[in-house]
């Protein structure tokens, strides 16, 4: 075969190649606009989502700070005027006569933020703050109700599981001692969480004491005395042991 036959063959063989990829590209043009389309709409949407999560966020946090300020709010008990004395300055502004007062005051943000953002970690934690502040106030009932929500929101993060601690305690106010045990126990075999294991043990033998069952109550606080020695809560633990000798 001639050079230049062979020169044609190959420029042929090429050619037919790059029409063969072209023919291909041209049949799935639009199969691969469509997946490219669908590409940016999907990513636009993901993007979106982002901003508008990122958005809630945001408005959840500005709501929780609000509250939080006004827990920090100066207290001023109020001055009684003095006959014939020039009448006591007025409070600073934003400040509360007590703590009552600032706590009554902080509630309903920490509510209001909790109720329009419930899912954020900010609308969480104003509904676990909303709760201390009840139980603080003597509303039990009403922190029960706020704990109980937050456990159920949180699940096992953080802000759940101090729900679940909280309820135990309520749980023994009201002498409902199996349930607040069982509760504690089950706190205290989480080794892996954040709350401390020292602190839920010594609170499961005050529980054990108050149901009269001093058997399991010796066996919680030993374990503190012998895995948590050096713990602040020993102390407690082993003033318990000491009162429940010979039981």
């Amino acid at each position: 075969m001639k050079t230049a036959e062979r020169h044609q063959l190959k420029h042929n063989e090429v050619a037919d190649t790059l029409q063969d990829v072209f023919g291909r590209i041209e049949s799935n043009r639009k199969t691969l606009f469509a997946a490219i389309v669908a590409i940016l709409v999907v990513g636009g949407a993901a993007a979106a989502m982002m901003y508008v999560s990122g958005q809630k966020n945001d408005k959840a946090s500005a709501m929780l700070a609000d509250a939080v300020a006004v827990t920090e709010a100066q207290v001023v008990p109020p001055i009684a005027g003095v006959p014939g004395q020039p009448p006591p300055p007025p409070p600073p502004a934003g400040s509360y006569p007590s703590d009552a007062a600032r706590m009554e005051a902080a509630l309903p943000k920490f509510i209001a933020a909790a109720e329009a953002f419930p899912s954020t970690e900010s609308g969480i934690s104003a509904r676990y703050r909303a709760a201390a502040l009840l139980a603080t106030l003597g509303r039990a009932p009403q922190a029960r109700e706020q704990y109980q929500k937050v456990a159920a929101a949180d699940g096992r993060g953080l802000y759940g599981r101090m729900s679940q601690l909280a309820l135990a305690q309520l749980d023994v106010q009201d002498k409902k001692y199996d349930t607040a045990i069982a509760a504690l126990r089950e706190l205290s075999l989480d080794a892996k969480g954040d709350l401390p294991i020292d602190a839920i043990l010594v609170q499961l033998g005050q529980a054990c004491v108050a149901a009269g069952k001093p058997t399991e109550a010796r066996q919680a606080l030993e374990r503190v005395t012998t895995e948590f020695a050096t713990s602040p809560y020993a102390a407690d633990a082993r003033k318990t042991l000491d009162s429940i000798k010979g039981s």
